[in-house]
């Protein structure tokens, strides 16, 4: 043995200063114990809630797996002892550099024996602070080494011995990807790194050694650490043990206990992060966050003989937009977990309603005591005829919008689209945040009943803007997103959306289709409309109170059809616990006590109605200014005011290039006009035989006329491109009413051919 004083000593010390001079890594360059641990970046990102407490974790470094920093008290007293047993027994004695064990090393390497090796913990932690003395692939160079030395003493004067051991535990490569003694244990053992005893605390240090070595070989040497810690009886069994924690190390998926995060909103998550070592604090509230995971999970598993497995719940505050649950899925109960429910795109069903009798109040074309006709209807469409059918295939007749909003019929509400026309609908749908794919042509008269595509996250936010007198902003899901929130914008008129709200909270609107006990009443003031799409396979719940908006979809994200189950039996019962734990804990656990009814604005007129023919029971109703009416009347023919109801006014219409011209048509209808009433385009009549012809087949399609007036009046007109002017005139030439309209299109007039 060479003593570290011998002159051979002092000259290879010599040597090695000599060389360090050369040398690109030096000592002025060495970072602090601070400096690392605050560089040093886990592979995953956190989530937080509102005050802090941590709701997700997600791997977002995909190339190796680090999990959070470890103090040295934190780990095992068995790994510690089984390190320096294995790889620096005179760890505590030497400043950097075992001469003894140097020594060794070269007198082995002189006979050609095999020997423990001179490499100590803090040169090994050296070559893991700079990337120069990183070993890459076979020994390291004469270079590295005496570098890789210099540069421990340098360590050993600046730090201290539990600072080099902790950072040594949390920077070295064990297995595959997995590099700390944090990942490490979790990942191959399932548990924290103060829970590994002496035999898991062998098979993580044989692998500092050879960490690609076959489950054999780390066997062996495991078993032989063991042995030198006087703990052979460690051994029975330590093949097949070696074999499964390995088999965990090389799992695609994470498995039991290979995280100590909880698993609460893994879609939002992966949403928001997407650094390593990021953590984001959102606007998310834990407790309700599980109380909503929960509810939903609950609900999912009693229905799962109707064929039902995923749902989703978002919680939104109305005055910040502040979303305060944000759930994706169902977690285990599905199939498709990793799909988020809340950004989905599904079919809106009955949910689009609201906002449809709001612009036809907010424009004064109705009002919510108007009577709409609920029976059958053909309407012919570029498609064929569109014929719409309530959710239980029965008629109501006259009724109210109110009681046809709040019972959510559907004919009256395609009524109601005809006259606000579709593109008017989706204009005001695309202001208020949905982002519909396509254009309100596109979907026809089928928009009043959901035909669009919409999510969850979108759905709910319109439905907080009527909460909040017609002003829409976008959702905000970081908290620190509060500094730069853009200002509402208002959307709807404030007193159409405060009607609407009340519609929506009246009980006794409802009961026509849902009767006066479900689950949509609740113990304090909500609005709240249900929706389901066809053949059942989205499910609906949205609605307010005065200070949350809380939106439900159940269904199956592989798009099956659910079996029986409607928004009141699917989706509601989730919303209403939800709605109910809001208002009786609050978000943060306090009691929440702000569930007054809304105020009634100023310009809102309450007016006390009755209906001829005690069509509905006389009521008090709320009017904008200028609609208010004491006594609903039902309309006959001869009071219908004539007026062209197609084109609208400022329609544009395109020419499809790949139809003949001669088979594309535009219909002209007219309600209410009089019997030998006529059209007229640009200043020329329309041929009268044709006219006639349009009219005769109109009577055949529309409801029993009385008196002289035409229930309906129609006309197909051969398109061509250009600005028209179409207008209906009576018998004596005396105009009804009048439309401008376009056709585009280059589509060449036949030779000789006339223009009408």
């Amino acid at each position: 043995m060479i003593a570290s004083g011998t002159p051979w000593s002092r000259a290879g010390v010599r040597c090695a200063l000599v060389l360090a001079l050369l040398l690109p890594v030096s000592a002025s360059a060495l970072p602090s114990f601070a400096e690392v641990q605050r560089d040093f970046l886990p592979s995953e990102a956190s989530l937080l809630d509102r005050n802090g407490e941590l709701l997700q974790r997600l791997r977002v470094n995909m190339d190796e797996r680090k999990l959070a920093w470890v103090k040295l008290e934190d780990v095992s007293p068995a790994l510690r002892q089984a390190l320096i047993a294995s790889e620096d027994r005179r760890f505590y004695q030497h400043s950097g550099i075992d001469w003894n064990a140097v020594a060794a090393s070269a007198w082995g390497n002189l006979w050609n024996t095999r020997t423990r090796g001179a490499s100590t913990i803090t040169m090994q932690l050296a070559g893991l602070l700079h990337d120069d003395l990183r070993r890459k692939s076979g020994a390291r160079t004469l270079t590295q080494k005496v570098s890789q030395a210099w540069i421990a003493q340098s360590l050993e004067r600046s730090w201290r011995k539990d600072q080099i051991l902790e950072a040594y535990l949390n920077l070295v490569s064990f297995r595959g990807e997995l590099v700390g003694v944090h990942a490490l244990s979790r990942v191959m053992f399932g548990k924290h790194p103060s829970g590994l005893d002496q035999g898991e605390a062998a098979i993580a240090v044989a692998l500092i050694r050879a960490p690609n070595a076959t489950p054999r070989r780390v066997a062996e040497r495991a078993c032989a650490i063991l042995k030198e810690q006087g703990a052979a009886e460690q051994c029975n069994g330590m093949d097949g043990r070696t074999e499964l924690v390995l088999a965990r190390a090389a799992a695609k998926r994470d498995l039991p206990g290979a995280s100590d995060a909880p698993q609460l909103a893994p879609h939002l998550a992966r949403k928001l992060l997407n650094t390593p070592g990021q953590q984001v604090r959102s606007t998310l509230d834990a407790p309700l966050q599980r109380f909503a995971s929960q509810a939903l999970r609950h609900q999912l598993a009693g229905l799962a003989e109707r064929n039902i497995e995923d749902g989703a719940i978002i919680v939104i505050d109305n005055a910040t937009g502040e979303v305060l649950a944000w759930v994706g899925s169902s977690g285990s109960l599905s199939a498709a977990a990793n799909v988020d429910g809340v950004v989905a795109q599904r079919q809106a069903g009955s949910t689009l309603k609201p906002f449809l009798y709001e612009l036809a109040i907010e424009r004064k074309w109705l009002t919510a005591a108007s009577l709409l006709d609920d029976s059958p209807v053909n309407l012919a469409t570029s498609a064929g005829l569109y014929i719409p059918q309530n959710y239980d295939k029965q008629y109501k007749g006259l009724v109210s919008l109110r009681t046809s909003l709040g019972s959510s019929l559907n004919i009256p509400a395609v009524r109601t689209l005809v006259m606000v026309t579709p593109e008017r609908f989706f204009r005001r749908l695309q202001a208020l945040g949905f982002n519909l794919r396509e254009s309100g042509d596109y979907y026809g008269y089928s928009l009043a009943l959901g035909s669009a595509d919409v999510t969850l996250a979108n759905l709910a936010n319109a439905y907080r803007a009527l909460a909040n007198q017609g002003r829409y902003s976008p959702l905000r899901m970081r908290l620190d997103d509060a500094r730069t929130a853009p200002r509402p914008v208002p959307v709807m008129d404030a007193d159409a959306a405060y009607i609407i709200g009340d519609i929506l909270s009246d009980r006794s609107a409802r009961a026509r289709t849902f009767g006066l006990e479900n689950a949509l009443s609740t113990r304090i003031w909500t609005a709240v409309k249900t929706g389901t799409s066809k053949d059942m396979r989205d499910n609906w719940c949205v609605g307010y109170s005065s200070r949350y908006t809380v939106g439900v979809w159940v269904g199956n994200a592989s798009g099956a059809p659910m079996w029986d189950v409607s928004g009141v039996t699917g989706a509601a019962p989730v919303w209403q616990e939800v709605m109910q734990y809001l208002h009786e804990r609050g978000h943060g656990g306090s009691r929440d006590a702000r569930n007054s009814p809304p105020q009634k604005p100023a310009g809102v007129q309450a007016q006390t109605i009755r209906y001829e023919q005690d069509v509905e029971a006389a009521r008090t109703e709320y009017f904008l200014p200028g609609t208010a009416q004491s006594e609903i009347r039902i309309a006959h023919a001869r009071e219908i005011r004539p007026a062209i109801t197609y084109p609208t006014a400022g329609m544009l219409v395109a020419l499809d290039p790949d139809i003949p011209p001669a088979r594309q048509r535009i219909r002209f209808r007219a309600q209410g006009a009089p019997a030998g009433s006529r059209w007229q385009l640009d200043g020329k009549l329309m041929p009268e035989a044709v006219t006639e012809a349009g009219r005769v087949r109109a009577q055949q399609v529309a409801a029993a006329s009385a008196g002289t007036v035409e229930a309906e009046l129609g006309f197909d007109w051969m398109p061509w491109p250009g600005k028209h002017t179409l207008v209906l005139q009576d018998r004596g030439g005396r105009q009804l009413d009048g439309v401008r309209f376009e056709v585009r299109g280059a589509v060449a007039r036949p030779e000789g051919k006339p223009r009408h």
